[in-house]
């Protein structure tokens, strides 16, 4: 075989593929459909289609020569027309056998190419026999099994009636007309082609930017000639009175005649720059006017035809979800469970990178409705329900750019005790925590890798890496997820994700000479906050915000930049982006907040493919490259920030001997041990025995902090911090509560009475202590 026939080969069998393939979804569709339906007039006209489509699925194999798949085809049509002359038996076991070589064909083109299929011939030709005396051998059930007619393709044992006599076929009506038109009006092209227009018609964007950047340049340019102008013209009547007086001096002397005339020069020299000054300023000003026009133009034609290739690769969900039916209803035999799939929204369409990265979200989703959440018949009987359990996806466009998949089942819902108990084993939750939590908080662990209301592990799941790969997946590509539940009714789950990834909206910050973007929809606020604002609580520092509690990092200390210690220090206000992603949200502190921009994003490639806390880069018109940041990861990356990186490591030290220091603690070997740590560190140290004895002897001295207990006699810590806090006197004293109570609340009250610190004596650390002092004084 030559070059030329091998290339005509390989270019047949590859449209040979894209046929088959569309032959494959409509007869398995089909039969999927006739299991669900009953009994129904659809019955006989769901059948003809998939026996056409059969029958059409061998005349291709035929044109190739692919004798194994024709045999297999020559088979199905076999069958199927048994079914439509009602003399064949219907039986489950006879869908089992269907849907088993629609599965062998469906892996025999995934694989195939012409030199595969001569290598491996032999041993596909006796798979394919196989499966073609399997299939067969439902052409011969006995007499007594066959029935009058189909009554439900799911139960019905044998079926069988009167051949159907041939009818006249009726004129094509106005709508099948149509439809061929549809259809004679397309061409198929191959995706890489597409995804390879799109990425060029992507730089366009980039070109309209970097115009858009020497539009700025140039106006720059000639803001610059307007100082010119401005500076000459302060000295505009010096030099006329200049020329003036050297036009009417005295000539008679020889060096006064020269150097007049070098004067006059000069000022000859300045007149006429004024004059080319001016020419260049008006011929700059004609080009940045044509520039400016360009600029409007290209724009305009950029948008519209990046829009009209965004359209072209959006997708259906349909595509995705086509696949779904057969998945659903194998994984529901293994389960012996029975399930139905109910979908809407299907033909509202998304971006395709979005929708292939859906697979494996809608996968695990599908896995979960029905190992977890649907009972068996049975059960469900029982509890007065429906046998058969329903899956429903829901999609639906919204405002923004946006899509929402509200993904459902109407099973048992989840056990929050399952859950709870997962996540203690974990060690996700503490037992204080899990005592704490309300029932969505629980809800939310099921996202947490390792976290599973399933006891027994299994091939399907109870490994708990089904709903994180879930939300890791979608918040990557810019979503949410988020899950409600009723005991006994059932689950939802409700994802948001972008329509497209090809351009949003991003918040540009500054990291000492570093640019980066955080997307806008995970922006909730930007804000500026005071040094004096920021509390510690264990070590940790935090902001209150509309009576709310934030954490709070710096953006570079997550990212492992070095800023200049010099640029850090010099801050008593920090500009801060509060960010979120799902329940979870931070407060980051950056150098500099540059404002809002439409941006390009650009994949990162499979060399950089799970890089943390980065999710993709953009291009800006100069050609800088700068990192768009992924939310989610930042989230987690935080928590491993350790505690000396907090504010007080770079606030202003002085020397600890200057400071004094007020303890008030009940306990007389807390107090001791108290006064010895701060005395050795250099502080001068004063004690009471409770909170009234505290706010005696502050009425008395002057002190620079207090450290207080809380639970105390006649005075608490919290007591003594609001009566502080009254006083004008003492209202700017620090307050420090050391203290056992460790319950979230306990510290949310030490905030709300003014308290600047919280450390809680379970987890005391002598270093944290002393930090937080060189830090309030």
């Amino acid at each position: 075989m030559n070059g030329k026939d091998e290339n005509f080969l390989k270019k047949l069998m590859n449209t040979f593929k894209i046929e088959a393939d569309e032959h494959i979804k409509v007869i398995s569709a089909g039969l999927l459909e006739l299991e669900q339906i009953g009994n129904s007039p659809e019955q006989e006209k769901i059948v003809e289609t998939i026996f056409r489509e059969a029958h059409s699925f061998k005349g291709a194999a035929r044109a190739v020569n692919l004798s194994s798949i024709e045999v297999i085809c020559k088979s199905l049509e076999s069958i199927f027309d048994s079914w439509k002359r009602h003399k064949t038996a219907v039986t489950p076991e006879t869908f089992d056998a269907l849907h088993k070589a629609l599965d062998f064909l469906t892996k025999f083109l995934a694989a195939a190419d012409a030199k595969t299929y001569e290598a491996e011939k032999e041993s596909i030709n006796k798979q394919a026999s196989v499966i073609r005396v399997s299939l067969e051998s439902f052409l011969n059930q006995p007499k007594e099994l066959e029935v009058e007619r189909i009554t439900d393709f799911r139960k019905a044992p044998a079926v069988t009636a009167e051949p159907i006599k041939e009818e006249k076929k009726p004129a094509e009506s106005d709508s099948a007309v149509k439809e061929k038109t549809i259809f004679a009006e397309t061409i198929r092209i191959h995706l890489k082609k597409l995804d390879s227009l799109f990425l060029k018609t992507e730089e366009l964007f980039s070109t309209k930017m970097s115009l858009g950047d020497r539009v700025e340049d140039l106006n720059k340019v000639l803001a610059s000639f307007g100082e010119l102008k401005k500076e000459r013209g302060r000295i505009s009547d010096n030099i006329r009175t200049l020329e003036r007086e050297l036009k009417h001096s005295d000539n008679d002397k020889e060096n006064a005649v020269r150097k007049n005339d070098t004067v006059l020069k000069l000022v000859e020299y300045l007149n006429w720059n004024d004059g080319y000054s001016k020419t260049i300023e008006q011929q700059l000003s004609a080009i940045a006017k044509s520039l400016k026009q360009n600029h409007r133009s290209i724009e305009v034609m950029t948008t519209n035809l990046l829009e009209e290739i965004k359209n072209v690769l959006m997708f259906p969900f349909s595509s995705l979800l086509e696949i779904f039916p057969k998945v659903i209803r194998e994984l529901s035999h293994d389960q012996k469970k029975d399930v139905s799939l109910d979908v809407h929204g299907a033909e509202i369409e998304i971006d395709k990178r979005i929708l292939e990265e859906l697979k494996d979200p809608f996968m695990h989703l599908i896995r979960n409705c029905i190992d977890h959440g649907i009972e068996k018949s049975n059960e469900r009987k029982q509890k007065g329900k429906n046998p058969r359990g329903l899956i429903s996806i829901e999609i639906a466009q919204k405002e923004s750019g946006k899509v929402e998949i509200n993904f459902s089942d109407d099973g048992a819902g989840v056990d929050l005790e399952k859950v709870r108990t997962s996540a203690l084993k974990q060690k996700l939750i503490s037992d204080e925590d899990a005592g704490t939590m309300n029932d969505q908080q629980i809800l939310s662990l099921v996202f947490h890798s390792g976290v599973s209301s399933s006891a027994l592990i299994t091939d399907i799941s109870g490994r708990g890496l089904g709903l994180a790969i879930v939300r890791e997946k979608v918040e990557k590509l810019g979503g949410s997820v988020s899950i409600k539940s009723r005991p006994g009714v059932g689950t939802s789950f409700q994802i948001i994700l972008p329509l497209t990834l090809a351009t949003f909206h991003g918040i540009f910050v500054r990291l000492d000479e570093q640019f980066l973007v955080i997307p806008t929809a995970n922006v909730k606020r930007v804000i500026r906050v005071k040094k004096n604002d920021i509390k510690t609580v264990e070590n940790k520092d935090t902001i209150l915000l509309d009576g709310k509690v934030f954490s709070l990092v710096k953006l570079s200390d997550i990212l492992g930049i070095e800023l200049k210690e010099s640029e850090t220090e010099q801050y008593d206000v920090y500009q801060v982006v509060i960010v979120s992603s799902n329940e979870n949200e931070l407060a980051l502190i950056v150098d500099e907040i540059l404002g809002e921009q439409e941006v390009l994003i650009k994949p990162l490639g499979k060399q950089l493919t799970g890089l943390e806390n980065i999710s993709s880069v953009t291009v800006l018109g100069n050609g800088k490259v700068v990192p768009v940041l992924n939310v989610f990861d930042l989230m987690k990356s935080s928590a491993k920030v350790p505690a000396a990186k907090s504010i007080a490591s770079v606030a202003e030290k002085e020397d600890a001997k200057q400071k004094s220091v007020l303890v008030a603690e009940d306990s007389i070997t807390a107090r001791a041990l108290l006064k010895n740590i701060l005395e050795v560190a250099g502080y001068e140290v004063t004690t009471a025995v409770d909170g009234l004895d505290a706010f005696t002897q502050l009425k008395t001295k002057n002190f620079d902090i207090v450290v207080s207990d809380v639970d105390m006699p006649r005075m608490s810590g919290f007591d003594l911090t609001l009566k502080i806090r009254s006083e004008k006197k003492f209202s700017n004293t620090p307050v420090v509560l050391v203290t056992a109570l460790e319950s979230k609340e306990d510290r949310e009250r030490g905030i709300d009475v003014g308290a600047n610190a919280y450390i809680v004596k379970s987890s005391f650390d002598q270093k944290n202590l002393l930090e937080v002092i060189r830090q309030l004084t």
